[in-house]
């Protein structure tokens, strides 16, 4: 088996394993009309060509005899302020992060291993992408992919609740540093009224720049909000929906990989 960087070739047969992939995993909790409107709505075809081409988006394959067994979506969030910007940014040791929106096995062609080398071929291409750390999210009910993140030496670091197809999931959150990374995660700021602890891995997309998780204990026992990594402002309100937006600088929120199936 071939482990490599998928092509526009391979979005039919990523579309065949996300579908076999997501109906094994998910469809039990989830149900099956939310498991194939998100299939329908994340891998149709033009939105998949748009994932293949685009420069902050990586597919990894695996390959068996010409057909495509597994494989792994990311996003990269590398941001590399421009020297004349004095805008706080991320911790000067934390220039990018990586998100790994899906790592999938078709059901036939799991127990071999193939999550873990798919996963290390993917962290590899993240890092020399200029990642230097990278997360994952899986939800609680999905106890394999807990235990595989586990197993490859991710940590986890937090949760947080979904709204899926009008019913409420936790998602666990799990981050991974490189071999040797000293790299403090947690970042103290000091408001009008105490100290907020800024959680860089806890983060959510947004349209400019990441939002990280603040809390007001040092334990993440208090949340106090968001931090704007645009414009490091603390100043950023969350409605019913969960749609988050910097009140300073307009940052917005950008939907999760689960916020398409509802949409």
């Amino acid at each position: 088996m071939e482990v490599r960087a998928a092509t526009d070739e391979d979005a039919a047969g990523i579309r065949r394993v996300a579908e076999a992939s997501l109906d094994e995993t998910y469809a039990g909790d989830l149900g099956d009309d939310v498991v194939g409107a998100a299939v329908d709505e994340w891998y149709a075809s033009d939105r998949l060509e748009q994932r293949l081409a685009a420069d902050d988006v990586l597919f990894v394959v695996v390959e068996d005899d010409g057909a495509v067994v597994a494989f792994s979506e990311s996003e990269l969030d590398v941001r590399q302020p421009d020297d004349d910007d004095a805008r706080p940014q991320e911790p000067a040791d934390e220039p990018g992060v990586a998100a790994i929106q899906w790592l999938h096995v078709h059901p036939r062609y799991r127990d071999r291993g193939l999550g873990g080398r798919l996963l290390e071929r993917t962290e590899s291409e993240l890092m020399e992408a200029g990642a230097n750390r990278v997360e994952g999210r899986v939800l609680a009910a999905n106890q394999a992919g807990n235990e595989f993140y586990q197993a490859n030496g991710y940590a986890r670091t937090g949760q947080r609740t979904l709204d899926v197809g009008g019913t409420s999931y936790t998602e666990h959150l799990y981050v991974k540093l490189p071999s040797g990374s000293a790299a403090d995660l947690t970042e103290e700021f000091e408001v009008e009224d105490g100290t907020v602890f800024v959680a860089y891995d806890e983060r959510e997309r947004g349209s400019d720049a990441p939002f990280y998780a603040a809390y007001r204990s040092e334990d993440r026992t208090d949340r106090y909000g968001f931090y704007c990594a645009n414009c490091g402002s603390l100043d950023t309100t969350m409605d019913a929906m969960g749609r988050v937006e910097c009140n300073d600088c307009g940052n917005h929120r950008k939907p999760t990989r689960w916020d398409a199936a509802y949409l």
